[in-house]
């Protein structure tokens, strides 16, 4: 897909980019202002340096060691939020939190015992959900026994928001990967969509073009055939292939446009005029019976009669054509059967082309069938579409 589609499909999250790397200094911000409000729990840390209750050695060590931790949890959390660290990259730096996060609160005191929430926190939003279940409570337990010897009741009061925000942290991020996932998936049915609808165009194309086409061949060179002699059937070849070419050019428009759904009345007209022209003996039922029929399924017959009809003049070289309705009853219910039948060769034996592959895909789409090959006769192609209609009504010649 292209950025365009892309950025379309994503356009509603542009002021919420969840589970995206930031694609600007805006969104840089917004990501470092949503992680960095969670730094709240460092007051104490920061409290207890600045207060001067420690020697400078110890102070110094101190502050080295909150800050390479504070610089591990930002980088781990916040790259976590886009493109993630690799595995082993992962483990290394929850190793480092993991050692620096006791270290700090069993020398430094009880004030320290807030890193073991970033710990939960990190381990939330970085471990598979099955290392969670153990990982989380672990860090709760571990900040509890350093907590005997530094300050229970501190603890006591940690134990419980260690445990539930490293599990609702494990939350945010199945969020943030559902997110993703949904980017995606709308993403992918942009891509089908635009892929559809380019086949849809193809197929009216193929199908309007090559029947008005032929028939626009055929009448020419009838048109030629007649003059100089017959100068007034010439005019009426003339006249009919400029109306014609109007038709398809309307045609086409609506293809383009997407409004294009054949009659199956006009079709048996057309293919009336078609097959005379072309030469070849045409039977062609009277008005049909589409009581209950669906317009999608009789669109689909349309086409197909469409087509069936422009492989005739154009490939056969047959002599007699008949076309049939039926409205037959199935097992799978009432359908409506299109059949049309020549005596001709059935053009190259090459297999389908992607005329009749194309109807197949119309009519698979109207919950109809398509069957076309060799017959006693000649060349059958016969479609059928579900129906509503209750009884046998045959048309026919």
């Amino acid at each position: 897909m292209n950025a365009t589609t892309e950025d379309r499909c994503a356009g509603s999250e542009a002021d919420t980019p969840v589970g995206r790397p930031p694609r600007g200094r805006r969104e840089l911000w917004v990501k470092l202002l949503w992680i960095g409000v969670w730094l709240v729990f460092l007051s104490s840390p920061v409290h207890d340096l600045v207060s001067g209750g420690h020697g400078a050695a110890a102070t110094w060590a101190g502050a080295v060691g909150l800050a390479v931790f504070v610089a591990v949890y930002l980088g781990l959390v916040f790259r976590n939020m886009g493109r993630t660290f690799s595995g082993p990259v992962v483990v290394v730096l929850l190793l480092i939190l993991g050692v620096l996060a006791p270290l700090l609160a069993y020398t430094l005191g009880s004030a320290w015992l807030g890193l073991f929430v970033y710990l939960s926190v990190a381990c939330g939003a970085t471990l598979p959900a099955k290392a969670t279940y153990w990982a989380i409570p672990t860090s709760a337990a571990v900040m509890y026994l350093v907590g005997l010897h530094t300050g229970e009741e501190e603890a006591r009061n940690l134990l419980l928001l260690v445990v539930l925000i490293g599990f609702a942290m494990t939350g945010v991020r199945q969020l943030v990967r559902t997110t993703v996932e949904l980017r995606r998936a709308r993403a992918t049915v942009a891509q089908l969509a635009a892929n559809e609808e380019r086949l849809r165009l193809a197929r009216d194309l193929h199908d309007l073009l090559g029947h008005s086409l032929s028939l626009i061949t055929l009448k020419s060179e009838l048109a030629g055939r007649m003059l100089p002699g017959r100068p007034e059937e010439a005019a009426q070849q003339v006249a009919d292939i400029e109306r014609v070419s109007r038709q398809a050019l309307v045609d086409v428009r609506e293809a383009v446009t997407g409004y294009r759904r054949p009659r199956l009345a006009a079709e048996l007209a057309g293919a009336q005029v078609a097959l005379t022209a072309a030469g070849v003996i045409a039977e062609i039922p009277a008005e049909p019976d589409l009581a209950g029929l669906p317009e999608e399924a009789e669109a689909a017959l349309a086409w197909t009669l469409r087509e069936a009809v422009t492989n005739v003049v154009r490939h056969s070289g047959a002599e007699r054509c008949a076309v049939e309705l039926l409205h037959r009853h199935t097992l799978d219910g009432p359908v409506l059967e299109l059949s049309v039948e020549d005596d001709g060769s059935g053009g190259s034996g090459k297999g389908p082309g992607n005329g009749l592959t194309g109807l197949a895909e119309r009519l698979q789409g109207a919950g109809g069938t398509l069957e076309a090959g060799r017959s006693a006769k000649g060349f059958r192609v016969v479609a059928r579409v579900p129906s509503a209609a209750v009884a046998d009504v045959v048309s026919g010649s």
